[in-house]
């Protein structure tokens, strides 16, 4: 049995370990719980259900993955047009790389994205929300034109769909695919540009 203290971090870990092992139709709370050394009741003091503990693994697998398109998005050191195109490419980038290292718990990704968990809805808000910033400060720098940059970014978003949304994930290995997402920047930068 386990001697220290059990917090929340720590089952968040044995969770991921776990369905890493099992994936995520067959990973059990109990399986945590062996894991950890502790009962289920344990588990259950911090998580209420299984989906409870599940959305809280891919909050957290979800954010790791958001930090560094954050620091894209507010970045300063690229204009605008080329912000763009780089947080485009990063997330493109940071997708493959959870998809090739991390196939078990993108799976779970994948699973909960197609529940329409409130883990996955909020990533897109969130991204989302980091587009607006950068078209925003686009409109402002006068590299862009947007009525209303909170509407451009969710349509950008959108028509950048097949390289983020997990359902695509077979198609990212394809040998153009980078090239093609390049395209589809360089399409809709010059769209967002004053006429």
């Amino acid at each position: 049995m386990r001697t220290g203290p059990l917090d929340a971090e720590t089952i968040l870990t044995a969770t991921e370990d776990v369905l890493r092992r099992h994936g995520p139709a067959k990973a059990t709370v109990l399986d945590v719980a062996r894991a950890l050394g502790v009962s289920h009741a344990s588990v259950y003091r911090h998580f209420p259900s299984k989906a409870a503990l599940r959305e809280a693994v891919t909050r957290r697998w979800l954010g790791r993955a958001r930090e560094p398109l954050a620091a894209v998005a507010t970045g300063t050191r690229q204009a605008p047009p080329e912000r763009l195109r780089t947080w485009f490419t990063t997330l493109f980038a940071a997708k493959r790389k959870l998809l090739s290292e991390d196939p078990e718990l993108f799976a779970t990704y994948r699973v909960l994205a197609a529940e329409h968990s409130s883990a996955a809805a909020d990533h897109v808000t969130d991204l989302v929300e980091q587009l607006r910033a950068i078209i925003a400060a686009g409109v402002t720098s006068g590299d862009f034109t947007s009525p209303d940059p909170t509407a451009t970014a969710r349509t950008v978003f959108d028509a950048t769909m097949a390289y983020h949304h997990p359902a695509h994930a077979p198609e990212w290995r394809s040998p153009g695919a980078e090239a093609a997402l390049e395209s589809i920047c360089t399409l809709l930068i010059n769209g967002l540009r004053p006429r």
